[in-house]
């Protein structure tokens, strides 16, 4: 009988990898998210090989995503516990307001040249 692969392999290891982009480009919220989808068609994945492991030829991969999922789930929720301690303490807004100087001097100093 030919080996088959594992249904949401591939798709979980794909959105593992999301989760880091996910993490940083939407303040850890999208990396939980993406994350967290992905380590759940790992486990249903996982279930799939523990009923009949010699008939998948794939679950390396599974474990790969999960690593990553992890590793994505972890850092977004960093993440999102600095976005927490930053908006409570009121740094945020300071660093926003600091952020805009810094684009107007910028553009002040592009017009002067």
């Amino acid at each position: 009988m030919e080996n088959q692969k594992l249904p949401n392999a591939t798709i979980s290891m794909v959105l593992a990898i999301l989760s880091f982009i996910g993490c940083c480009c939407t303040n850890g919220i999208g990396g939980l998210v993406l994350s967290g989808v992905a380590l759940f068609l790992v486990k249903k994945d996982e279930k799939t090989y523990a009923e009949n492991p010699e008939l998948y030829s794939n679950f390396q991969q599974v474990k790969t995503a999960k690593i990553i999922a992890i590793i994505g789930l972890v850092l977004s929720a960093l993440i999102v516990l600095v976005l927490i301690y930053l908006l409570a303490t009121g740094q945020y807004d300071e660093m926003t307001q600091q952020y805009m100087n810094m684009l107007e001097d910028m553009q002040q100093q592009q017009q002067n040249q």
